[in-house]
């Protein structure tokens, strides 16, 4: 079956970064802005982490969105509500800093326009576990815009998380195509390489690999963005 729609991440992969460097910045600047409303920064940081776990854990019962703040909710209290603003605030503001520790590459907005001209459907899967504020921002970044895609993820959105087989078969069920359509283009061998298990291809791309437990990855396609423009003229 013929590949038709392009799936692709963005941290790493459309957007160059380094991680961990970049949670560190996000984290930090998240702390300050929160610090005058009395959040402890280290119990801040920990308690994203658990919000960020329930939404990885997500069975699809409700949006990434509700998992998170049902999570913190617990963890601070019913009240904590009342600081949803203050949290949309600063993804329009001091989050837009972290652009400092991302790359760039020209690269990225080159493919996904040669994608189109080829006549691929191209959608970002990128993992649901920031607002579409932040999600649109570090499309920007990237030098895209977000109706370069047919559609992208986000946690108001989404109702499962990478590396959960479960986002992938959803995200195809939405765009209405079959795995086996889909090829999976990411930079992380746990959170993008699952989208193989049900069906679909996947490519690493390598500027930015992921790859914690260093798994053997040879199997795979994998290179540069030349190198998975070759790749798919094969398909």
């Amino acid at each position: 079956m013929s590949v038709k729609m392009i799936l692709f991440d963005l941290d790493g992969t459309l957007l160059p970064m380094d991680m961990d460097e970049f949670i560190r910045n996000y984290f930090g600047r998240l702390s300050k802005k929160l610090a005058p409303l009395g959040y402890d920064p280290k119990e801040l940081v920990n308690n994203i982490w658990k919000g960020t776990a329930a939404m990885i854990r997500n069975d699809g019962s409700c949006t990434n969105e509700e998992a998170f703040w049902n999570t913190f909710a617990k963890l601070y209290g019913e009240d904590v509500r009342k600081d949803e603003p203050i949290f949309a605030e600063f993804y329009e503001n001091e989050f837009q800093l972290a652009k400092e520790v991302c790359g760039f590459t020209p690269k990225a907005k080159e493919t996904i326009d040669i994608l189109k001209s080829m006549g691929f459907r191209v959608a970002l899967a990128t993992n649901p576990i920031f607002p579409a504020v932040a999600t649109q921002s570090r499309i920007r970044w990237a030098g895209l815009e977000p109706n370069d895609f047919e559609f992208y993820t986000t946690y108001e959105n989404s109702m499962y998380s990478k590396p959960n087989p479960a986002y992938y078969q959803w995200v195809a069920e939405t765009l209405q195509v079959r795995p086996e359509e889909c090829l999976m283009v990411g930079n992380d061998v746990d959170d993008d390489l699952p989208a193989e298990t049900i069906g679909m291809k996947v490519f690493l791309l390598t500027d930015c690999l992921i790859n914690k437990e260093n798994k053997d990855t040879s199997a795979y396609p994998q290179g540069s963005f030349d190198e998975l423009l070759s790749y798919i003229k094969t398909l």
